[in-house]
């Protein structure tokens, strides 16, 4: 107790916890909504993709890779979105031909224009986040701060209409709903998301962070208003928990998340099979 204390006096520890309360309240919003559309996969997709964008803007020279990432990350979800609806190529295909097709090119970037003497490092540090909450500084938070603050804002704004199309968007459609505006919002939502969340966990690891707590809230809760709201408490003292055990047992953060989340699961899974007893 006297070390977490300690740690609590400094400030990259505060923006550390912040961040991740933000981040995680953020990736849980949507997290049913993937889980329930078959979409669930999305999250990785767009990962590698912004590991790509993120590889592009270190051989360029970019001190903000957010500058270049987020706009990539956005226009892939969106083209996501546009071949889902393709016949000839259906969601799950199109997510991995553009996941893999980014991931690839990045790791090639990487190595044909090192930044550093460190690539392996680099790499690593990119795909399963930074070992150390150091790293974040004062613009990031913000920055991250700002861009949750949006997500939950449209959440909020666009409840009944993600409502709509995550459980019959063929009714919403006949009833002269704008179902692609809709799914559009969805799709951007989840890139923001993506973006801010890989600062944290990292672009492999991502997806864990956004599907978990609805898979685990799901165990417990039927209705979607009381899924949701399980979902983002669980992500939230999940993140919280896997911070705080990172910080005093000096483990990976992005990886003590996605443990911690997985910990939850299974507990989840085990009331709910008690109580449908």
């Amino acid at each position: 107790m006297d070390k977490l204390v300690l740690y609590f006096s400094y400030s990259f520890v505060r923006y550390a916890l912040l961040v991740g309360v933000m981040i995680a309240l953020c990736s849980s919003l949507l997290g049913v909504t993937l889980v329930l559309k078959r979409f669930s996969y999305i999250g990785d997709g767009l990962s590698h993709v912004a590991f790509g964008a993120m590889a592009i803007a270190a051989v360029i020279g970019l001190t903000d890779d957010m500058v270049l990432t987020l706009p990539i990350t956005i226009i892939s979800a969106i083209l996501l979105l546009w071949t889902g609806q393709n016949a000839k190529i259906k969601g799950d295909a199109a997510i991995a031909m553009i996941s893999v097709g980014a991931l690839a090119i990045g790791y090639l970037l990487m190595n044909l224009f090192p930044t550093s003497a460190n690539v392996s490092g680099d790499v690593c540090t990119t795909l399963f986040g930074s070992a150390s909450i150091l790293t974040l500084k004062r613009s990031e938070v913000i920055l991250c701060m700002v861009l949750s603050v949006l997500v939950i804002a449209l959440f909020i704004a666009f409840y009944d209409r993600i409502f709509a199309v995550t459980f019959d968007e063929n009714f919403a459609r006949a009833v002269g709903a704008p179902v692609n505006v809709y799914n559009l919002i969805i799709a951007v939502i989840i890139a923001v998301i993506i973006v801010v969340a890989m600062k944290l966990v990292g672009s492999l690891l991502v997806s864990a962070l956004v599907i978990f707590p609805a898979l685990s809230a799901m165990r417990i809760f039927k209705s979607f208003r009381s899924v949701t709201v399980c979902s983002a408490v669980l992500s939230v003292v999940c993140t919280l928990t896997g911070i705080l055990l990172s910080i005093l047992s000096g483990t990976p953060t992005g990886a003590t998340i996605v443990a911690i989340d997985l910990v939850a699961f299974i507990l989840c899974v085990i009331i709910g099979r008690a109580g449908a007893r």
